[in-house]
Formats: C-alpha cells, structure tokens, sequence
C-alpha cells in the first residue's frame, strides 16, 4: 500500500517530501492509464478479436496468436481499473479491497501475463517453423488455435503453483498446511523464471534459427503460399515491445526475491524508491495490452481490409450485401459457360 504515515516530519522530512513526490507522480502516471490507454487498448483490443473472429476463413497463423493476446489484453483491462484506483497507486483510492480480491486481481494478472509471454514465444518459434517448412502445415491455423487453448490451460495450471505461496501468505498461521508455506518470495521466484526466463531464452533461440534462414535464401523464398513478409516486421516489432514493457516488472521482483526490500529498509528512501519503481513496472505491464492491438492494426495490411468487411456486412444485416451477391452471380455465370467435359460427352 502506497502511504507516507510513517514519516515524521522532524526526522525524515526528506524521506516524508520524497515519498509525497513519488506518490503524486504515480497517481498522475495512473490517471494517465486509465483516462487515455484504458480506453484505447479495451476498444482495440476488443475489435481485434471481433474483426479477426468475423472473418475465420482468412486467418492466418500470426492472426490466431494476436487474438491470444487481445484476449489476455481484454483481461488485463478488466484487472487496471481496480488496481489502478486501489491504495497501491493513487494517494485518493476509491477503494480498499480485502485479501481475497487482492489475490483474485493477482490470479488474473499472471494469467495474463503468462498468456502474452508463452503467445509471443510461440509466435516466434511457429514463425520460423513456416519459413522453414511452408508446406507442411505444421504451424497451421488449426493446429495454432489448439496451441492457443493449451497456452491458458498451461498458464492457469503455472499460476496455482505460485497461488499456494500467496494464498498461505495472507492467510492465519494456525492452518497448519500453510505454516510452512508463507514465502512470498518462492512465488515471485516461480513467476520470474517461469513467465519471463524461459520465454526469452526460447525467443532468443528462435530469432537465431529465423536470421539464419533469413542469410540462406532459396527458392521456396517467392513460394506462394509463405507468410506476408511483412509479418517479420510485426513479429519483430511485437517481441522487442512485449519484452520492452514486461521486464521492468520482473526486474522488480527478481529484486523483490533477491534482496528482500520491504523487509531490510522499513521506511527508508530505497524502500519508497523501490515502491515507486514497482508500480511504474506495473504500469508499463498494463500498457502491453494498450500498444499490442495498435501496434497490429498499423502494421497488419489485411485489417482494414477484414473491417471494411465486416462493416459493409453489419450494414447489410440479414441481407446478403452487393458484392457478395455479385461474386456468386459471377461464379454462377463462369459455371454455366464451362464447356462440357469429354466424359459428360460420352454418355
């Protein structure tokens, strides 16, 4: 909780102006949030997946792995406003929650973040894989979309591991089960290898095999049937913003197992810094869901397109649209004019 009550004013006055400064700049950076990003990335991300689960049959890989991630976006946008306006971040909170909703919020958070990491590594690995192997549908949508539904069973199933650790930490002492258990560290511990080590040494490990298919050009390079090429520069500009967002955030609580902040400086400068920096890192973390789906609608050159669509076929209601009616008349014409075959001639 974000409070300056154990300064006095006669021994630490500057810690007390120091905590009072940090605080205020944190409540304007979260007002920042919710008044501008919030409502920008629940839009987007919201008419990411509409638009793209509108048009099924023209999905791509990437597609299916962005809406994984718009998705988790949508969750961490139900998770900001509560946080945001709580005592941890703004010196005027709405609200106070209890243990329970503090460990609800935290559930959903690294569910969500697990989400976003593991859907950008595997959009790395299945990336390359298709430039590899183009023909062999092994990164297809289908299998993606079976991929994705293992992502968030895994990422729930990672969380309840941690979730026994801050369960037992905010829970009496007499259950005897947890006694033994209150280390809130080991969670963040399990969190920080778990949710950010693994990934990015899986990414790393894919950017190495796609620069060297990259350096070896063949001729499958103008096959028909390979990735956009502009889907590099939305793979590339997705993994660097991803982890540009998220590692503050686990560098605080690689920072928190490590060094034990809270309890070696009770209410001293590094204590109030170290506040500070944790929640702009959480801050930054909620932004990922703000950037993904702008970032995706700029460099996606097939989403205004799958809009238009989708727009033009809202308009017509039940009503098949113009266009659609044409393109059947079209085919129908182009069928009725295809000259007999050789076998119908016979009989």
């Amino acid at each position: 909780m974000w409070s300056c009550v154990g300064y006095n004013e006669t021994a630490g006055g500057t810690n007390l102006a120091l905590c009072q400064d940090l605080g205020l700049v944190l409540s304007i950076l979260s007002l920042f949030y919710l008044f501008v990003c919030f409502p920008v990335g629940l839009c987007y991300n919201a008419l990411l997946v509409v638009v793209n689960l509108s048009n099924k049959v023209s999905m791509t890989m990437p597609d299916v792995y962005f809406v994984n991630m718009a998705i988790a976006g949508l969750v961490l946008n139900l998770v900001a406003p509560v946080e945001l306006l709580g005592p941890d971040f703004t010196r005027w909170p709405v609200w106070r929650y209890d243990d329970e909703v503090y460990i609800t919020l935290l559930i959903l958070f690294n569910i969500s973040s697990l989400v976003i990491m593991y859907s950008t590594t595997l959009l790395s690995l299945d990336y390359y894989i298709e430039r590899a192997l183009p023909r062999t549908y092994m990164s297809s949508v289908y299998n993606t979309k079976h991929v994705c539904g293992f992502i968030w069973g895994g990422a729930v199933l990672t969380s309840f591991s941690s979730l026994l650790f801050y369960v037992c930490n905010h829970v009496s002492t007499k259950i005897i089960e947890c006694s033994e258990m209150q280390n809130k560290g080991a969670a963040d511990a399990i969190m920080m290898f778990i949710g950010y080590v693994v990934p990015a040494v899986a990414v790393l490990y894919a950017f190495v095999l796609i620069l060297r298919i990259r350096k070896e050009a063949t001729p499958l390079d103008q096959d028909s049937g390979r990735l956009d090429p502009s889907i590099h520069r939305l793979l590339l500009a997705c993994v660097c913003v991803q982890f540009v967002l998220w590692t503050p955030y686990y560098t605080t609580l690689l920072m928190l197992t490590v060094t034990d902040v809270p309890g070696k400086w009770y209410r001293s400068r590094q204590v109030t810094a170290y506040m500070f920096l944790r929640g702009v890192s959480q801050l930054l973390a909620f932004s990922s869901s703000f950037a993904m789906p702008l970032m995706y609608r700029q460099m996606n050159k097939n989403f205004s397109h799958k809009l238009q669509r989708l727009l033009k076929r809202l308009n017509c209601g039940e009503q098949p649209c113009p266009h659609e009616r044409s393109a059947v008349q079209q085919l129908e014409w182009a069928w009725a004019e295809r000259p007999p075959s050789p076998h119908g001639q016979q009989h």
